[in-house]
C-alpha cells in the first residue's frame, strides 16, 4: 500500500526558512517523479514542485522559483523541499505527490480519485 508520510512544517517569520519532508513507503520511488503541491486556506491545490526520478532536474512554479529547492534520497525513499526567504503567501498545507496521482489546469490542480495521499504538513508565514 502506498503511503506518503509529510513533516518539517511549522509557523516561521516571513524571511525565514523551512525543510519540508516526504518519507514515501509501498512503491518503487526512485522509477516517479515527484510533486509538491500545496492548498492554501479557502483555496485549491496549487502545484509548487516536480523533480525527475533521478533528482537530476528540478522544475518550479513561478511564485517560489529561486527560493525553494525541490531534491530526493532514493536510497532513503524520501523527498523534501528547501523553502527560503518565506513570504506570507506561501502560507499553506504542503502536500507530496506522484505525477499521475492528481492532474492540473495552468497550476489550479485536483486529486484523482485513486491517487494516495498523506495528511500534509501545515506552513504558517506571519509576523
Amino acid at each position: 500500500q502506498v503511503q506518503l508520510v509529510e513533516s518539517g512544517g511549522g509557523l516561521v517569520q516571513p524571511g525565514g526558512s523551512l525543510r519540508l519532508s516526504c518519507a514515501a513507503s509501498g512503491f518503487t520511488f526512485s522509477s516517479y517523479v515527484m510533486s509538491w503541491v500545496r492548498q492554501a486556506p479557502g483555496k485549491g491545490l496549487e502545484w509548487v514542485s516536480d523533480i525527475s526520478s533521478g533528482g537530476g532536474s528540478g522544475y518550479y512554479a513561478d511564485s517560489v522559483k529561486g527560493r525553494f529547492t525541490i531534491s530526493r534520497d532514493n536510497a532513503k525513499n524520501t523527498l523534501y523541499l528547501q523553502m527560503n526567504s518565506l513570504k506570507p503567501e506561501d502560507t499553506a498545507v504542503y502536500y507530496c505527490a506522484k505525477r499521475g496521482d492528481y492532474y492540473c489546469s495552468d497550476y489550479e490542480c485536483y486529486r484523482h480519485s485513486k491517487g494516495s495521499w498523506g495528511q500534509g504538513t501545515q506552513v504558517t508565514v506571519s509576523s
